[in-house]
């Protein structure tokens, strides 16, 4: 397949390839340029390489979203037979099982956010380049995730959020 057809194939499809697999999976774009890649590899190429992008793209995108699923009930096995994260001192007012359960009940982004930064001492500006994002983006998630569990467990204080670093 030459570079003519395969660009014209993009520009014209790409976009409605990511919005059909989509339907099945949480990272279409990724699958889509799966599809486009194996196209590229196909000898000889297929007779009607539309068609085939939607058989490629609908069979990853559903095998992607399986193993999604697996991950997940994986992940959230491996999460009830580990220790809660925070252990109550005698006198505490947080309960350290509520205040587990609260923040794994939190968006992973908020989550990932509130850990890097108060466990992992990573500056907003590091957690960006982490989770691919802007600093910002990465104090707004921390600042509402801090604020998801301040109603969670019912604990109200002044907001002394720092400002992004």
């Amino acid at each position: 397949m030459g570079p003519e057809l395969l660009g014209r194939l993009v520009d014209r499809h790409a976009a409605a390839l990511v919005l059909y697999a989509r339907q099945w999976c949480a990272a279409p774009e990724d699958v889509v340029q799966e599809a486009f890649v194996k196209l590229t590899l196909q000898r000889p190429p297929p007779d009607n390489p539309l068609a085939w992008l939607y058989r490629v793209v609908r069979n990853a995108a559903v095998s992607a979203a399986r193993a999604d699923r697996r991950r997940r009930r994986h992940e959230t096995r491996a999460a009830e037979r580990a220790a809660v994260w925070f252990e109550a001192a005698p006198g505490a007012a947080l309960d350290g099982r509520a205040a587990s359960a609260a923040l794994h009940g939190l968006p992973l982004e908020q989550r990932e956010a509130i850990v890097a930064h108060l466990w992992g001492g990573l500056t907003f500006t590091e957690i960006a380049a982490v989770a691919g994002c802007s600093s910002s983006t990465a104090h707004r998630w921390y600042v509402a995730g801090l604020n998801a569990l301040r109603e969670r467990l019912g604990v109200t204080w002044p907001n002394t959020t720092p400002a992004p670093r």
